[in-house]
């Protein structure tokens, strides 16, 4: 079968403007806890788009890590090349792809580092290997093979044994601030239903948003 020959109808339920409340945080999180029930793999998977020092535009998977009204966090090394983009331009974007339930949601706006004490409690509740992972990995760095990342990882366990690991410097959390929510609901014969939630004021008392259907 050729790619083109790939294609299927779109069935999962439409999205009314009526049903949607006057903020995107609360949709966000009836969808996200929809994407937990539903069994997903990865249901706070989300692909993170930046821009590199380079002009290059470079995506990468992420897992979220919380959300609130100040936006949404994950977590990584600050020496990694996400962190040269964001550095770079502290504009960003994540998708979330929940494709078995025809949905998808992009967030867009600016993004910064989440305090220090944010940083620590999230690393203080990781496994104790993904914080011996946290030390090991000098993220985005090219290493010979597979058995000297290993070699790594054993060495950082011998210097942590019998003791806490604390957080390495160089890892943390970032936050996106989102200026746009987009809303997307697969539909049949390609009629999707899309709503897009745009920051209207970034009063931090009381956040306005204005709602636009958009054609598919």
């Amino acid at each position: 079968m050729e790619l083109k020959d790939f294609r299927r109808q779109y069935t999962q339920g439409g999205l009314q403007r009526a049903s949607l409340p006057d903020q995107p945080f609360a949709l966000f999180e009836q969808w996200q806890a929809d994407a937990a029930a539903a069994g997903l793999a990865d249901p706070t998977g989300c692909v993170v788009a930046t821009v590199q020092p380079s002009g290059m535009v470079r995506q990468r998977f992420v897992l979220l890590k919380g959300y609130d009204a100040r936006g949404f966090v994950f977590y990584t090394n600050y020496n990694s090349d996400k962190a040269a983009a964001l550095s770079h331009c502290d504009q960003a974007s994540m998708l979330f792809p929940w494709n078995e339930l025809d949905r998808q949601v992009s967030i867009s706006g600016k993004v910064e580092k989440v305090s220090e004490e944010e940083s620590d409690h999230y690393f203080a509740a990781r496994p104790r290997a993904s914080q011996i992972a946290a030390w090991t990995s000098q993220q985005s760095q090219p290493i010979e093979n597979r058995a000297a990342l290993e070699g790594q990882f054993h060495d950082t366990l011998a210097r942590f044994e019998g003791g806490d690991v604390p957080r390495p410097p160089h890892w943390g959390g970032y936050r996106l601030k989102p200026s746009r929510i987009e809303f997307w609901q697969g539909g049949s014969d390609r009629l999707h239903d899309r709503f897009v939630f745009t920051l209207e004021t970034s009063d931090p008392q009381e956040a306005r948003w204005s709602l636009s259907r958009l054609q598919p």
